[in-house]
């Protein structure tokens, strides 16, 4: 598997991209900004982007993802259940005095179970990626994380933190749903997987489980 990770815009967003080696395929997560270093990257691995997923519709996160689909024709997924805070991308854009994005609905929904593949060929043998997605709301009521169980990989959007969870303070966000998201959906995974939150540093379930004073 391919992985970089590219912290991208103001609020340097984890933006991953995940490569099939084989098939030369990918999924962009999160690309909120910097699409020219993302399409460097994508260029520079060989990689066709199939899926573009969203964790949740906070502008950091979602801002370059019409350009991207512009440039890829891939499809843009993220859980429908954020579609208000699509309809107030104005009101995100003055929070952080910017211009005002342009913000597509999703192609497709990302919903809790969904399985998530690039690569993958029975007649070729490829097994390529598969992740499934978890919804966990509590930072938005849309956000999702994915889960790559073959990887010990987890991509956590802004649901938790390494050594903290998601602020809650914002249009969507309730702490009592987040705790209980991260509780029954993400401590729920084995101690070795490897958290890659929205900002900042990864961490790993173990860590998070033993040392996290919001989930002791």
């Amino acid at each position: 598997m391919i992985h970089e990770i590219l912290p991208v815009g103001a609020l340097q967003c984890n933006c991953s991209i995940l490569g099939d080696e084989a098939s030369g395929e990918a999924i962009v997560v999160d690309p909120g900004d910097d699409i020219p270093r993302i399409m460097a990257l994508l260029a520079k691995h060989k990689l066709t982007v199939q899926q573009i997923l969203i964790t949740h519709a906070h502008i950091d996160h979602i801002a370059g993802a019409a350009s991207l689909k512009q440039l890829t024709g891939a499809p843009i997924l993220y859980n429908q259940r954020d579609l208000p805070l699509v309809k107030m991308m104005d009101v995100q854009a003055g929070w952080l005095g910017m211009a005002t994005p342009d913000v597509e609905p999703p192609d497709d929904t990302l919903d809790d179970g969904r399985v998530i593949a690039i690569g993958v060929s029975a007649e070729q043998g490829r097994s390529g990626l598969t992740g499934n997605i978890l919804h966990t709301p509590g930072h938005t009521q849309g956000s999702v994380c994915l889960h790559l169980p073959a990887e010990d990989l987890l991509l956590a959007g802004d649901t938790l933190f390494a050594g903290s969870v998601g602020r809650t303070d914002l249009p969507g966000g309730d702490s009592r749903t987040l705790i209980r998201s991260i509780h029954d959906k993400l401590l729920a995974l084995p101690d070795q997987t490897v958290v890659i939150p929205g900002h900042g540093q990864k961490s790993t379930i173990g860590k998070e489980r033993r040392s996290n004073p919001f989930l002791l």
